[in-house]
């Protein structure tokens, strides 16, 4: 549930004991506007304030599954250029295994703290439709958890699901699959043992 508003806090928090961290971020959207309908606290402006507040090791930070809407004329204009982010537009994963994009995203990473947030909307919407910002031509669930698995062994500080809404999904699926991602997301943590 949430959205990347509380992703933010915790980003300062973390921050605050390990310094800048690196950021596996899965979504459709980029999160990194200046204002979104006026407002500089939105759902879809937190990366740019974290990144302003030097919050994140921009050079180990990589966003997958980057498509559909935006407020911004250029939406990863800012992330590229400005912050100097890795963005893996979703059309680049598209019928393929994300296993070899998560073995550069592990060199990247190095073993320094890394923070990962999945918003549910980086899925395509016939497998997580319980979102308010639902778009098409996303990710698959096997994708995503190429993606989490591809984590193990990371110096994990810290993650997060968010956008979860289960009011727009009357088959329970989205939770279901929510559910599912962040129980992966707890075993990759360090010291989880592997079964």
């Amino acid at each position: 549930g949430g959205d990347h508003t509380i992703t933010y806090p915790i980003l300062q928090a973390v921050a605050e004991k390990h310094g800048p961290v690196g950021l596996v971020h899965v979504d459709a959207h980029t999160d990194t506007s200046d204002t979104a309908l006026g407002e500089k606290i939105y759902h879809g402006t937190p990366f740019r304030h974290c990144v302003e507040e030097g919050l994140l090791d921009c050079s180990r930070v990589v966003q997958i599954g980057i498509r559909g809407s935006s407020y911004d004329p250029n939406p990863y204009q800012y992330c590229q250029d400005q912050a100097g982010f890795r963005v893996v537009p979703a059309e680049e994963c598209w019928s393929k295994s994300l296993v070899p994009l998560m073995g550069e995203v592990r060199k990247q990473m190095v073993d320094k703290p890394v923070y990962i947030s999945f918003d549910i909307d980086g899925l395509d919407p016939a497998y997580a439709p319980g979102t308010g910002t639902p778009e098409i031509a996303g990710l698959t669930p096997a994708q995503a958890l190429e993606i989490i698995r591809g984590c193990r062994g990371l110096n994990i500080v810290g993650c997060d699901l968010v956008e979860v809404a289960p009011m727009y999904d009357v088959s329970g699926n989205t939770a279901l699959l929510a559910a599912n991602l962040l129980f992966e997301m707890l075993c990759v943590l360090p010291g989880v043992k592997r079964m």
